[in-house]
């Protein structure tokens, strides 16, 4: 593994390459033998488990609950929603037989032309239709209101150009869907999961986003409108991190999803849905790690700590066990997972490298000298910094460590974001901006005529038009029009 980390590219030679081959060093995940599919190894799907176990109660917490929908959709389901359907039809795959049968010249298997399907089935790319189609059944009157109901889950889009956890043609994700007997509610609704999204990337990932509203061009497909939270990379580019989405009648109205409300008056119910995904892990990843693999937050950490031993023989390891174990268990008494790591079969700087890549947020290290001086090694990954510090009350001085280390990514990561935001007045400053990276702040028209012209020259999007944007008379950067308040624009993954 020693080996391993010195090949890897530095952030500065091939910001790419760097992510790309943290990806597989680091054990997260590997390609599959499914084109644009990946697999989540054990080490990567324990962060993308604490990451599920934080939201899934974030979201119980405003009286949400689980369910389960199929995973294949009728084909004639998606053309209810002329919008919906437009937004996905070119990343659907298509489900058309159901057997397959031997070659008869014995080369193989072939789909049995006779086994095709009377409808054929899209993989689900996002489940609107599926669900609106069953909540249906479920809703008649304003005493089933509010609905709200997630599902955790894979979903399918043909991705041409993939790369892993950023954009796979498979990928894992939690998709929330609520419906509600008034424009108010549920409106409300879009925006506190849009705030659920932002405290979580906050306090788990510690990872700052801003929060806007999309663009209609932008907007998720068959929406009314679309809440998003944005997250700055380490190399200036954006990431949409979650969207919330406020979906008005549309589906009730493609599904005949009807209530009676108070006044005994039939109607059409009003809908959100809401999502993220294992993008999440690209966005941990390429907002903390460094040059020398992972920097992972303690929140999310499947290790906090690990402890090293550092012995000549098996009477010093035996002597070191025994120092140890008390810790062990004051430390997983605390709610800190900590792994001891006396494995005969690897060498000390073997460990130390593997951690460090892994991301492991504090190392512990001590050996016989350390027991008779009364003292202990720590490492914090965020930093590299080392101190030997006294072995009694370690514990303590670890959960004040992580503490600090979970604060102190949040706050290095607000730094470069604010950092690399600018306000921009003129066309050729906004492109000479671009090419450093970073959220630029400037007016737009408000048309999607110019913004379109905007990305096809630059390849530059407006990532959002920020909740907390105050009103600013100014002049489109592109055509020179009048614009009312600044947009965010960033070149994003």
């Amino acid at each position: 593994m020693a080996t391993e980390l010195k090949d890897l590219t530095k952030r500065e030679t091939n910001y790419s390459q760097w992510y790309n081959e943290l990806v597989v060093k680091a054990d997260l995940a590997e390609q599959s033998a499914v084109r644009g599919c990946m697999v989540i190894k054990p080490y990567g799907y324990a962060i993308w488990e604490k990451m599920q176990r934080a939201l899934d109660d974030m979201f119980k917490a405003t009286g949400v609950q689980n369910a389960y929908f199929p995973l294949l959709i009728p084909k004639s389901f998606l053309s209810r929603e002329a919008d919906h359907v437009e937004g996905f039809a070119k990343e659907c795959a298509v489900v058309t037989h159901y057997r397959l049968k031997t070659a008869g010249d014995g080369s193989g298997v072939v789909v049995d032309p006779d086994a095709r399907l009377e409808e054929e089935l899209i993989i689900r790319p996002t489940s609107e239709t599926i669900i609106w189609n069953t909540y249906r059944n479920w809703i008649n009157s304003y005493r089933d209101l509010p609905l709200l109901v997630n599902q955790w889950a894979n979903v399918m889009r043909w991705e041409m150009r993939t790369r892993m956890f950023l954009r796979t043609a498979e990928f894992l994700w939690q998709e929330g869907h609520t419906a509600h007997a008034t424009s108010e509610e549920a409106q409300a609704k879009a925006m506190e999961m849009i705030n659920v999204y932002a405290d979580f990337a906050k306090r788990y990932m510690a990872m700052p986003v801003l929060m806007g509203v999309k663009t209609a061009n932008e907007r998720f497909a068959g929406a009314v409108e679309t809440y998003t939270i944005e997250a700055m990379m380490q190399d200036g580019k954006a990431l949409q991190s979650g969207t919330s989405h406020f979906l008005g009648q549309n589906f009730a109205k493609a599904f005949d999803v009807k209530f009676i409300n108070r006044e005994n008056v039939l109607e059409y119910v009003w809908a959100t849905s809401w999502g993220v995904s294992t993008r999440l892990m690209g966005a941990l990843i390429m907002t903390h790690s460094d040059d020398n693999g992972l920097v992972l937050p303690p929140q999310l950490a499947p290790i906090q700590v690990v402890i090293v031993p550092i012995y000549k023989n098996a009477e010093q390891l035996s002597g070191i066990d025994a120092v140890v174990k008390p810790v062990v268990d004051r430390l997983k008494a605390m709610g800190i997972s900590v792994k001891y790591d006396n494995a005969d079969n690897k060498r000390p700087g073997f460990k130390f490298a593997d951690y460090e890549l892994k991301g492991v947020p504090v190392r512990l290290v001590l050996g016989p000298k350390d027991i008779a001086n009364g003292t202990i090694e720590v490492m914090r990954r965020d930093t590299l910094e080392k101190e030997t510090v006294p072995f009694k009350g370690i514990e303590d001085r670890v959960k004040a460590l992580l503490d600090d280390i979970q604060q102190s990514l949040y706050d290095k990561a607000l730094t470069l974001r604010e950092t690399k935001t600018v306000k921009v007045d003129t066309w050729d400053d906004f492109k000479a901006q671009l090419e450093l990276g970073g959220f630029i702040l400037a007016h737009w028209d408000g048309t999607t005529e110019t913004e379109e012209k905007i990305k096809e020259e630059t390849k530059a999007t407006i990532r959002c038009i920020p909740l907390d944007s105050v009103p600013e008379e100014g002049t489109c950067i592109y055509s020179g029009r009048p614009s009312h308040r600044r947009v965010i624009f960033a070149r994003n993954y």
